[in-house]
């Protein structure tokens, strides 16, 4: 009777042993869900005021540069659309299509030389510039998390907690290499 009770108690210690393990693994799988989709809203963010900067600037450079009106249309259906996405392939191309934009008024820009020497102007792309650094730091801050959460997906034996809660990988925010590299906004007056 004194083995049948040690083998109650061994059993019951593994049982124990697991499911503490798998609280544990549970609650940092949440913690970095949470953490990946609050960085992304931080990068939605970001890209409004991205678009919103924009929509000043082109207001700017509208009185020196002929703009079609398919680029205000744009970014303002991109600014609409912005909050409401929700997946990294859907902020990726947000972002690829505001760099765009972006690019395209800072030629505007370096082709008139009363526009560059603008404070105004000068200010918006101080303040472009600001977002630009706060993006970056939240797709890193983005895919860190992400790199944590599948790693994890990957080892023994959180790999089978995430398996029996039926979790799947997650999306890195990947760029295209000449989305990769920041917008030059720098110039001389």
């Amino acid at each position: 009777m004194n083995g049948f009770i040690l083998i109650i108690l061994a059993v019951a210690a593994v049982i124990a042993i697991f499911a503490i393990t798998a609280l544990i693994y549970y609650n940092r799988f949440q913690q970095l869900r949470n953490g990946a989709e609050a960085t992304l809203s931080q990068i939605k963010v970001a890209l409004k005021k991205r678009l919103d900067m924009l929509t000043e600037l082109l207001e700017s450079v509208q009185s020196y540069a002929r703009f079609e009106r398919d680029t205000l249309e744009s970014i303002t259906r991109m600014r609409t659309e912005v909050m409401k996405v929700s997946s990294p392939e859907d902020i990726q191309k947000i972002d690829r299509e505001s760099r765009q934009i972006l690019g395209n008024i800072l030629v505007a820009v370096e082709n008139y030389p009363d526009l560059k020497a603008s404070q105004t102007v000068q200010k918006l792309m101080d303040a472009v510039r600001e977002v630009e650094d706060e993006i970056a730091r939240q797709r890193y801050t983005y895919n860190n998390i992400v790199q944590e959460f599948n790693t994890k997906m990957d080892t023994v034996p959180s790999n089978m907690i995430a398996a029996m809660l039926g979790y799947r990988k997650m999306s890195y925010l990947e760029f295209e290499e000449e989305i990769a590299r920041r917008p030059e906004l720098r110039w001389s007056v």
